[in-house]
């Protein structure tokens, strides 16, 4: 294969596991959403939001329909949630929630993760006291600009909200999710994505060799089946 056609396909394969990553995250949202809400589109807030992302990606209707009744624990399958936290090259804490119908299968999958990329599997608690979990809602900057966000958001609890290049990021405690998710459809705004993540306490500064290391360790544990989210407290500002 020429230099050419190498670069290609080496870009081809990137472009194919980060689709695969996007279908991974949005068939676990629509699982996660379905076993916290039903299959009610009408009455299951979360449930909305995760297929609207769906279509916007083009995920297959089967794939979907698989997540549906994983969520609603059908055809046996018998998932459970599991947390399980390690740390990556040079102690960065790396938190992982997955969902599974075979530990025995999955534990081994993430300890051969960590130990390829520098880590180590810690024991679970180990890493509770790093990551506070707080509601975020990611909202379209075409929906409504910040000022009235804020003015809308604050007083249903919420702490913070964040701008990046394309969205506003509200962040509020755990307890605030009914009271913000219940102001937004108010003012009619759906987010972009919508959901309890794990924010960390404290940031550990990398260097370039660190964060090729955890940056690999990360992308081989979420294209993993059972996983739904991975969180790290590497210091991305720099």
């Amino acid at each position: 294969m020429g230099r050419k056609s190498a670069k290609i396909a080496n870009k081809k394969g990137a472009a194919d596991r980060q689709k695969s990553l996007i279908y991974t995250k949005a068939l676990s949202d629509v699982a996660k959403a379905v076993k916290s809400g039903g299959a009610e589109v009408e009455s299951n807030f979360l449930l909305k939001i995760a297929l609207e992302r769906c279509k916007k990606f083009n995920v297959p209707k089967d794939n979907i329909d698989r997540a549906v009744k994983k969520g609603l624990g059908g055809d046996g399958e018998g998932y459970q949630d599991i947390n399980y936290e390690g740390y990556g090259l040079n102690g960065v804490a790396v938190f992982i929630e997955a969902s599974t119908n075979n530990v025995t299968r999955t534990v081994a999958n993430i300890r051969m993760y960590f130990k390829k990329w520098g880590g180590s599997l810690g024991t679970t608690g180990s890493l509770e006291f790093m990551f506070d979990r707080k509601c975020v809602f990611s909202i379209s900057k075409s929906l409504i600009d910040e000022d009235s966000l804020t003015l809308e958001v604050i007083d249903a609890g919420a702490e913070d909200i964040k701008v990046t290049e394309e969205f506003f990021e509200i962040i509020g405690p755990m307890d605030a999710f009914g009271t913000i998710q219940k102001k937004l459809q108010e003012i009619n705004i759906v987010p972009e994505e919508a959901g309890l993540k794990r924010i960390p306490t404290t940031y550990k500064d990398i260097d370039d060799e660190t964060l090729e290391a955890v940056d690999n360790l990360i992308e081989a544990i979420e294209g993993d089946e059972d996983v739904t989210a991975v969180y790290h407290n590497m210091n991305m500002d720099d």
